[in-house]
């Protein structure tokens, strides 16, 4: 892996994070909030339809979900436009922590909330978010 492509997966990276923070805005409103009812659905597999989405505070945490995602898909991508290229080894741990702490977090939290089928979803994204970014960089010998 070289430095280059560590950026260009970091931008991958953030497209995969922030592609939540939608879904989950469109849950503050009844009339947009079925992808995020469908969305919790399935992630507390199997799908049943039985998820309801109505409460007040289901809607508050979707706009907090949604807003963070957003965040923090947008800081990684403004990491790769805008530090990497000072700090790539920096960035690269960085992000690789966030997703680390992302992922044990939400597991155990959906473990303890009797939803652990999500933990297996969250392994898939984990992969998916570090692909390369797992190792560090080898940048080629000039010739």
């Amino acid at each position: 892996m070289t430095h280059a492509f560590h950026k260009t997966w970091l931008r991958v990276t953030a497209v995969i994070v922030a592609s939540f923070g939608p879904v989950f805005f469109l849950g503050t409103m009844e009339a947009t909030s079925e992808p995020a009812r469908f969305t919790m659905d399935l992630l507390g597999w199997p799908p049943d339809g039985t998820l309801a989405w109505d409460a007040p505070a289901t809607r508050f945490l979707s706009a907090l979900t949604g807003g963070f995602l957003m965040g923090w898909g947008v800081l990684i991508w403004c990491l790769a436009a805008w530090v990497h290229d000072i700090a790539p080894e920096g960035v690269r741990r960085a992000v690789l922590t966030g997703l680390l702490a992302w992922f044990v977090t939400d597991s155990a939290g959906s473990a303890l909330s009797g939803n652990p089928s999500n933990v297996l979803f969250n392994v898939a994204v984990l992969i998916l978010a570090v692909g390369p970014l797992w190792w560090p960089a080898r940048e080629a010998a000039p010739a």
